[in-house]
Parts: structure tokens; C-alpha cells; sequence
């Protein structure tokens, strides 16, 4: 569990670390290095900006990427404990209708598990083992020290900034330009108990102009209503009509689901929109973007939250063979292997988004037509390989070190 605890305390517990590490962002990427880092036997320092753990808390689609982490962390029993597996897709036409169902644990079981969690309950598995934190702890200045929000200061080896899609200690470093990809849509987020009569089944439903998905998580389901944001603007319960209305065919999963989201007095509403940093590490003042801070995905391939901890697992097993003097080096190799394999897959969300967030009945049409041949392994394609092709972090930072070494002899 996160333990809240002054920021003075956790200074002071590494002070005699060989890697003084600071953290900004206790979501789901800054948690899983916090988590790694311990393992090591540091004490990385590690703050969050919000007064207390108040996410609203989303749905995750967490791919084989994530089981590395997880089992270097010694958590991976509870993380399938806590979670339900994701074993089979359905596609619905805009009218509703089923058009295709998709067996994506036979796709996926060579390679690992695939598991639905939720947000707030990966977060009890990565801190399962104990994690302090400084929640209302920012990050206002960087430079030979770094200057806390609460007026304390501090020098570190390593600063990760963790903190999400907004990052704020991003604007204080220089990574390059950082452009974003804006949808134009957003949607509801929120919950039912009504799993079904086959609760390992996702559902999505690409409409015109609306989008309605269902993800199975431990003993219920999330929800996902989303549509271009003017559209939005008549709330959850007349969106919900307008969806029956187009789509009369869903069925009572999808019905039920749409109950849910009218009766939710407060849904959460996600912008569906991304971000891209140029570059991942600021040498000058050593430190680095990590997971949604460096590339934040749309939701449209269920991959983003597996790749920040891909991203972290990397960078931890990598700084576990680091010192201060190769720490530079480490680093950009790090930033080398895996910021290409996490752009890769944010394109891939980018592309699916620009099928599925669509309008027009004739673009409708065309994209069933196209999904009724299109066969899954072909769609998850990219992704697989990435995780088939999971980079060995050992062995790039020896890598790293040897040509360090053969450097200094030559």
C-alpha cells in the first residue's frame, strides 16, 4: 500500500544510496519503477501533486508486456488475483449487431497472460510490498538542487518525471517539442455489476459518431461511452438514448451498460487525446520522462498502461547495473531501445483511432465490411511483435558498461 509519509523522512532513507532517484507522479509507471527500485534495495524519493489518492479510476487492458514487472516486483500472483482475464473480443456493428468474436487468449497465451484490472487495484498490487509516498509534493524548480513545493531542496542523480499526460516537471526540462494528438472526442467512464452470462468478453461497439465499449474486469465490468465532445454536451442520459436509438440491436449486456452510465450521478469523463515528447532524457539535468509524461496513448489499443510499465521495468532492471559515472550512458540507451518500441505502439493506437472515432453511416459501413475479413491476429499485429521482441534490459546496459570499459583501455 502507498504510506504517506514526509518528504524529509524518505531524503533522509537514501541518503546513502549509490543512486539518489526522484520520482514525480504516483500513477501507474512512477509506482511500478518506485516498486522495482526497492527490490534493489534503494530508496528512490517519490512525491505526488494530489493531496491524497483521488483518481476516479478507469479500466485497464494489460497485455503479457506487464508480467516481467510484475514478477520482478514479487507480485504477480496477487496482480491475477485482483484481475480477470481478458479472453475473448466481440465487435458490434453500428446497428448493434455481433458481427464477429475473436479468441484472444489462444492469440496472446504463448507469450503471457492477458488480464483486465482496475486502476485503483493495479496500484494495490505494485504497492502490495509498501511504498511511502509525499502526496501535495511538487517539483518547482530544477537545477543544481531540486526545489520542492514545500520550500526544500535536495541534489539527486536522477530525476523521472512520472507525472501523466500534464506533466508540470516536464515544462521544467528540456525533452523538445511536444505535440499532442487531439480526437475531438471524449466519454463516460464508469461501472456495473452486470458481467453477463461470459464475463472473460470485452464488447465494443464502433458507431456513427458514438462509441460504446464493455471491459471485464474482477467481478464487473467498465464501461466506456464516448462521442465527439460538442456532441456530448445533452449528458449521459440523452447520449444514451440517441446510442439505443441507432443501435437498437445491442443486446441487454450493452443495455445494461448504458443503464449504468445514466445512473452514475458523477461518470468520469476521459478526452480522448495523447501526447508525444521528443525526447525521452534531459542529459543536462539528468533525469527523464517516463511512461504517460514521455508518450500518452489514446485508449484505443489497450496498451498504454503496459507500455509505461514496460517503459519502467526497462529503465529499473537497466539502473540496477548503474553507478553515477555510467548513469549518463545507461540512460540513453534506455532512451534508444525502448522509446521506438513504445512510439510504435502509440501509433498504433493513433491509427486505430482514426477508424474507430468516425462519422457518417457510409464510413460505418465501410469499417464493418473491412472488419468482417480482417482477422484480429492481423489488427494486434504490431502489438504481438512488440511483445514477442521484449528487449533484454540486462543485457543492453552490459552492453553499455563494456563498451565504457573498452573506451577507457583504447
Amino acid at each position: 500500500m502507498l504510506t504517506d509519509i514526509a518528504l524529509s523522512e524518505q531524503l533522509d532513507a537514501q541518503r546513502d544510496d549509490r543512486l539518489r532517484i526522484l520520482i514525480a507522479g504516483a500513477g501507474v509507471a512512477g509506482i511500478t519503477l518506485a516498486s522495482l527500485l526497492r527490490t534493489q534495495g534503494l530508496h528512490p524519493v517519490l512525491i505526488e501533486r494530489m493531496p491524497r489518492m483521488e483518481h476516479p479510476g478507469y479500466m485497464l487492458a494489460l497485455m503479457p508486456t506487464v508480467d516481467p514487472a510484475l514478477k520482478d516486483i514479487g507480485v504477480h500472483d496477487e496482480y491475477l488475483a485482483r484481475s480477470s482475464p481478458l479472453s475473448r473480443y466481440a465487435f458490434r456493428s453500428h446497428r448493434g449487431r455481433t458481427l464477429r468474436t475473436d479468441d484472444l487468449g489462444a492469440l496472446l497465451a504463448l507469450h503471457g497472460d492477458y488480464q483486465g484490472i482496475e486502476r485503483g487495484a493495479l496500484l494495490d498490487v505494485l504497492t502490495a510490498r509498501g511504498c511511502p509516498v509525499s502526496f501535495g509534493t511538487t517539483i518547482t524548480a530544477v537545477g543544481g538542487d531540486v526545489v520542492f513545493s514545500s520550500g526544500e531542496r535536495s541534489a539527486f542523480d536522477l530525476i523521472v518525471a512520472a507525472d501523466g499526460i500534464h506533466s508540470r516537471t516536464r515544462d521544467l526540462l528540456d525533452v523538445g517539442e511536444v505535440s499532442t494528438v487531439d480526437t475531438g472526442w471524449a466519454g463516460w467512464v464508469t461501472w456495473s455489476d452486470a458481467v453477463g452470462d461470459d464475463p472473460a468478453l470485452g464488447e465494443e461497439l464502433w458507431g456513427d459518431g458514438l462509441f460504446l465499449g464493455v471491459y471485464p474486469v474482477k467481478d464487473r465490468v467498465g464501461i466506456f461511452l464516448g462521442g465527439p465532445v460538442d456532441d456530448l454536451t445533452i449528458g449521459p442520459s440523452a447520449f444514451a438514448a440517441r446510442v439505443r436509438e441507432s443501435a437498437p440491436g445491442i443486446g441487454s449486456r450493452l443495455d445494461s451498460a448504458l443503464d449504468a452510465v445514466t445512473a452514475d450521478p458523477d461518470p468520469y469523463l476521459w478526452p480522448l487525446t495523447d501526447v508525444r515528447a521528443e525526447r525521452w532524457v534531459d542529459a543536462g539535468r539528468s533525469a527523464v520522462l517516463l511512461g504517460d509524461a514521455a508518450s500518452g496513448f489514446l485508449p484505443t489499443a489497450g496498451i498504454g498502461a503496459g507500455m509505461a510499465m514496460d517503459s519502467a521495468w526497462m529503465l529499473g532492471r537497466m539502473l540496477a547495473h548503474a553507478d553515477r559515472a555510467s548513469l549518463a550512458a545507461v540512460l540513453a540507451e534506455w532512451e534508444r531501445v525502448e522509446k521506438p518500441r513504445v512510439e510504435s505502439a502509440q501509433s498504433n493506437s493513433r491509427l486505430l483511432a482514426t477508424l474507430m472515432f468516425r462519422r457518417g453511416k457510409v464510413v460505418a459501413w465501410l469499417r464493418e465490411t473491412a472488419m468482417r475479413v480482417m482477422t484480429v491476429k492481423a489488427v494486434l499485429g504490431p502489438i504481438i511483435r512488440l511483445i514477442a521482441e521484449q528487449p533484454d534490459p540486462d543485457a543492453a546496459a552490459t552492453a553499455v558498461l563494456r563498451r565504457r570499459a573498452e573506451a577507457r583501455l583504447s
